[in-house]
Formats: structure tokens, sequence, C-alpha cells
């Protein structure tokens, strides 16, 4: 696991307090692209529990997994008791019980592309759910993100993550609908968009930006300059285009490896 993915802990807090929940259209979503009743749940890279209180309050039985302790203690502060919690990665998640639904939200991109869908597999039931969420948040005032990126230039290119297989941003299926498509371990894969507009104060658009893993890796010093050169060019509120890409798939029945 890259440093990047494992720089979220010592930000917990802020984490909970800036990153944006989730819309119940999320949910709602995968519940109806299920077609059935989701008892159990398997959440990935869970962090402060943004969308693992959505899935709860469902009634569905979570187990909240994220490799940072930390990362959990908050989660537990804001999540129903029901909720399961386990310190661990992805990858490390041995097979055992099967869950109806596995989700990620804005924390695929962080496990590791060897072995992901046939560990995913042998996690979900014949006919579960898996479902991955996100997508940049991108300031709507084109002067004012130039602005911002002539202020983070100095410390950084960009503060995104590119496509984890290389799929260029105007393809109409994106990653990681790109991988499951290629899989056979899963089919009917669907990709949707949750449109979402968001205004937040500068201050916390700027918290925000402290929780992203492009800032978080800097060296603290370096982190607090570019944070604080982009306070300075910003109007007192913003507005970004926050849109949530979603992308569902079904796990087969079974796998047809042939005869050989």
């Amino acid at each position: 696991m890259s440093g990047r993915a494992v720089s979220f802990g010592v930000a917990a807090q802020a984490y909970e307090r800036f990153r944006p929940g989730y819309p119940v259209e999320l949910s709602d979503l995968v519940m109806a692209y299920a077609g059935r009743p989701i008892r159990t749940a398997l959440e990935i890279g869970a962090g402060t529990g943004k969308a693992t209180r959505l899935f709860a309050q469902r009634g569905i039985m979570v187990t909240a997994t994220d490799p940072d302790e930390s990362m959990l203690v908050e989660l537990r502060k804001h999540v129903p008791a029901r909720v399961r919690t386990v310190q661990a990665a992805f990858e490390d998640l041995r097979p055992g019980e099967r869950y109806g639904l596995i989700y990620a939200a804005a924390a695929l991109h962080w496990t590791r592309p060897e072995r992901r869908w046939a560990h995913a597999a042998a996690l979900l039931e014949p006919g579960g759910v898996f479902a991955s969420c996100g997508g940049p948040i991108r300031l709507a005032d084109p002067a004012v993100e130039a602005a911002v990126r002539a202020a983070r230039a100095p410390f950084l290119d960009s503060d995104e993550i590119p496509s984890p297989d290389g799929t260029p941003p105007g393809e109409a299926m994106q990653w990681p609908g790109t991988e499951l498509r290629r899989s056979e371990w899963f089919s009917d894969v669907r990709q949707c968009v949750i449109e979402r507009r968001l205004t937040m104060r500068a201050r916390d658009y700027v918290g925000l930006l402290s929780t992203v893993s492009a800032y978080r890796v800097l060296p603290a010093e370096e982190r607090e300059q570019v944070l604080s050169q982009v306070m300075r060019v910003l109007p007192d509120r913003v507005d970004m285009d926050a849109d949530i890409t979603v992308h569902l798939a079904r796990r087969v029945t079974r796998v047809d490896r042939g005869t050989g």
C-alpha cells in the first residue's frame, strides 16, 4: 500500500469535519440495482464512516474495514453500535463469511490490482453486488480554479489521482468499470452519475484540501505553505462540482474455467 494510501489517519478528525457525506441517492441506487434485500455488507476503506452510516441506516449489518485504527476510532463515534469494525487492508481480509454487498467509497483506488476481483468475489455471495463510488471535487468557477492551480503549482502539479488503469477522462466507461467488464467474476456492469453541487466557506474548502492525499504526503511546512497560498486566492465562499460516479456489478454464480 502506497504512502498516499496510509496518509489519512493523522487527519481523521479533519477528514470527518471537512469531507462531505454521501446523499441517500447512493444507497437508493445500490439497493435498486440489487433488486433484492441486502442483509450484510463489507466496506473497503471505510475511513470515518461517511458511507458506512448511509448503508447502516438501511438496516444492513455493515462490517467496516480500514487499515488505520485512528480512522476507525473516529468512525465508531458516528455509526450505530451494530456496525462491526475490522482494522485491515482489503488484501488482508480472509475469505470466510460471505456478504450480500461489498462497497468502497472513494477508496478502491488504494487497493492493489493483483487478484482484486478474485478476492472481492471470494468475499461475495453468488449474485451479490459490488459497488464503488467516488469522483473529484472541482471548483466550479474557472477563474477561481485557475487561481488555485497557480497558487498550488510550486508545490503540486495536480492534486487529483489519475485513473488506476490509465483510462482517459473522456471515455464513456471509467475505472473501475473498465476492469469489472474484463473480470471473469462479475457481470451486468453499470456506470451511473449522481449530480451534486456543493458550496463551502473558503476555510472549510482549505480544510477539505488538507485531507487530500496529495497534500497529506507533503512535508508539514510545505503543506502549510501551499494551503496558505490557496487560502489567499479564494473568495469567501466557493462553489464546487462534486458529482459522484457509481459503478455497480454482480458477482457471477460460477466461473467456467473449461476443461483445459
